[in-house]
This record gives structure tokens, sequence and C-alpha cells, in this order.
């Protein structure tokens, strides 16, 4: 079966403009951010003449600039009536010729981040930074009205000599919970908490020396980065080695969803697309789950104990029902959230928490998961591909999504971290 494709021809010189920039790169650019199967082609030729009886011709070193240029673009042909009356728009000189193509076979590598991107293209420019004396009290305060969850510690050159991250925080600087956490409590609680952090300075909590990378990096080399030493963002700098940007996971899955087509509008189109990897090629299956009648107390003990945010709720027949994190049981005990808060904070061991909480613990077994569980939350199937799973959570900005099958099943859960160890990054 062949595919039915155009080919659009356009000769022009390299003197022609379209808004203040040079035809040809608008038009590649315009191109591109249709975001459909097609292809662009610039050749710039050697010698020409032009009706209006002007020659080109690379002998001529004064008129140089002026030599002939032929733009090719081959797409299907359902997008022409888009195409089409864009470009005539565009070319204010030149001729645009249009023929039709029988494709026998289109075939392309699928890639999430295009190869010619650098770092600096999609890092975060003139990031927040701390110095080296800052105490711990304003970090926290910083980080609790921010987006994000680490920050770099400069020197007085503006030169990166460290890293708080909320590791470094719970860790170092003892902070007894996670940022989410702390900006949930009540405001006499969170100032307690960050007044006793006041004692300690950036210096004495960082993680230095710190990993960076250079802003003319290639985004393959940033993630490996990222991957092999386990971190979360990495701090830019320029050849003088002062601080230029922030690049963390988020900035990279956004720009899969700024810069990447629709895939599965492309397969259908009879295109053949390589490297095509599913949400279930890299889920992970064993993910804590609870049953919708297990008591709350036990909820709260699953988290505590396995260091995590949330737990799924799940049928004794593998339908997915809900999902419950600490926050949620803030939440939905708001009368109580003293007790859970002091729980959550407490430094003691399991059984010297139950016997601490005896009150609360009486108070949690009353009701069950069910009751507190968030229903219908954002999930997404095993059968979808991995830049769908980015644009949805890039979006709803979720860090975890459950994963299901087509029957509603729970399969397991999808993390940021595993996203990005795909391989589509690195290759």
């Amino acid at each position: 079966m062949t595919l039915k494709y155009h080919m659009i021809d356009i000769y022009t010189s390299e003197e022609v403009k379209y808004q203040g920039s040079t035809l040809y790169e608008e038009v590649v650019q315009y191109i591109h951010g249709l975001k459909i199967a097609s292809r662009c082609l610039v050749t710039r030729g050697i010698e020409a003449s032009y009706e209006n009886g002007e020659i080109s011709t690379q002998r001529i070193l004064d008129i140089s600039l002026t030599m002939p240029i032929q733009i090719k673009i081959i797409l299907p042909s359902a997008q022409l009536d888009v195409v089409l009356p864009t470009l005539e728009k565009m070319i204010s000189e030149g001729i645009m010729e249009l023929r039709e193509m029988n494709v026998f076979c289109h075939k392309t590598q699928k890639r999430l981040i295009p190869r010619h991107l650098k770092v600096k293209d999609i890092m975060t420019f003139h990031p927040k930074s701390v110095e080296l004396n800052t105490p711990v009290n304003e970090i926290v305060t910083l980080l609790l009205s921010s987006t994000f969850r680490g920050v770099p510690v400069v020197d007085t050159h503006n030169k990166p000599v460290g890293l708080i991250s909320q590791g470094d925080l719970i860790y170092r600087a003892e902070m007894p919970v996670r940022l989410g956490i702390l900006a949930e409590a009540d405001q006499e609680n969170r100032d307690t908490v960050v007044s006793k952090l006041s004692h300690k300075t950036a210096q004495t909590i960082m993680s230095s020396p710190p990993v960076v990378i250079h802003e003319n990096a290639k985004i393959s080399e940033a993630v490996h980065l990222m991957l092999t030493k386990t971190l979360k963002r990495l701090p830019v700098i320029n050849d003088q080695g002062t601080l230029t940007g922030m690049l963390s996971r988020i900035d990279i899955f956004r720009t899969i969803t700024n810069e990447t087509p629709d895939w599965n509008a492309i397969r259908k189109q009879n295109i053949f697309v390589g490297d095509l990897r599913l949400v279930s090629d890299v889920m992970r299956r064993d993910t804590n789950t609870v049953s919708p009648d297990t008591p709350v107390e036990e909820v709260l003990r699953i988290i505590d104990s396995n260091d995590i945010q949330r737990v799924a709720v799940v049928q004794t027949d593998g339908y997915f029902l809900g999902m419950i994190s600490d926050k949620d049981l803030l939440a939905a005990f708001y009368e109580h959230r003293e007790g859970i808060w002091n729980y959550l904070t407490s430094k003691f061991f399991l059984g010297e928490k139950d016997r601490l909480n005896e009150e609360l613990r009486k108070h949690l077994s009353k009701k069950n998961a069910s009751e507190v569980m968030i229903s219908n939350p954002i999930s997404i199937l095993e059968t979808s591909t991995i830049d769908e799973a980015i644009r949805l959570m890039t979006e709803k900005k979720i860090k975890r999504l459950p994963v299901l099958d087509a029957e509603g099943k729970f399969k397991g859960m999808i993390s940021r971290e595993s996203l990005l160890r795909t391989g589509f990054f690195i290759s």
C-alpha cells in the first residue's frame, strides 16, 4: 500500500526575509512547530539567474548572499490545507511548486528530546540561590514559598559550592517532615519547626562539592549525570564557572511536552515509529497497596515505616479505587491533625509512637481506607506511551501516577525517575 503525500518545493534566495529573519530559517521553524509527520530540507545552490535579470554567483563575492535556495517539504497530503496558505503568506519572493507523491513507506525513530537542544535551551534562568552563611530557617522559608525543592549554595563570586535538597534538610538539618507536609501544617507548627532550624547554616548541611553541568552540554549528558548520581536537579554554569541556571527533571519533561509531536496520530497515518515504549515497560510493580477496609491506623503505619508518601487502595479482585497520601490524612482528620502532625514529626520508633499516640490510634482505628482515600485520582493505562505519561504528569504536576489495565485493575506506579530511565534521553 502506498501512502498519499505531497512535496512542496520553494525556489528563492538567501536575501529573502520573513518577519526580520531569513525565509528558509522561518520555514524550517514553522514546519517544526506543526509537530506533524513532515520533513523539511534546505539546499543552497552555487549559481543562479533570476527573472528580473540578476545573476548570483560565488565568483562575485559582493553579492554572494543572494545565492539560490531550494526548500523541500514532504508531508502527508491531509496536511496541505493547513500548510499551503501559511507558506504563501511567508514567501515574498520566489516560486512554490506542489507535486503529489506516492510514498511506499515512511519510517522514523522516536526521540523524546531533540538532539540539537542544549542545557541552556531548557534550563531555568536566574535561579534562586543562597550563600554559605544563610541560616537554614531562611532556606526552608524560601523553599516553602517556591515550586522547587532544592537550592544551590554560591560563594561571593556566584560560583556553586554546594546544593541543598530536601534530603539534606531532613537528614542533616533534622527537619522532621518533608516540605510538602510542612507546607500543610498550621502556622504555629510550621513556625515552630522552622525556628528550630535557625542555628545551622547552608554550609553545615549542604552537599558539597555540587555536581554541575555546563550550559552548552547536551541534554543527554545532563540526564546521564542525574541518573548516575541519583540527582533531581543540576546547577548550570558558564565558562567562568558562575551559576547561570538550574536544570531539573521537570524542565526536561516540560520540554518533551512542548517539543514532541503526537506520536499516536503519526502512527495512525500508517507511519512506522521505532523505539516505541509503553508505560508497562517502566512502571514499578512492587508498590504498597491497602484494601478499602484497612484501618487508617495501619495506612499511617505503612506510610511512615516505609518512608513513602502515598499508598494505593485496591480491591481484593485487583480493581483500583483510589490513593491515600500523608497530606490526605492531615486533611481528612482536620480535628485531629495535631495528633497526626505529632506522629509524623516524631523521631521515636514505631512502638514508642504507638504508646505516645494511644488516643490518636483509637480514633484512627474507627475509620478505614475507603473513607479517607481520594477516589478516581488521575491515572494512566499501561498501554499508553511514555510521552503520554510525561505530558500528563507535567500538565497535572504529578510526581507519581497509578497505572491501570484496560479493565481498571491496578498494575503499579510510574514515577518521574522511572520515566527518566527509559533510555530515550541518553541514546
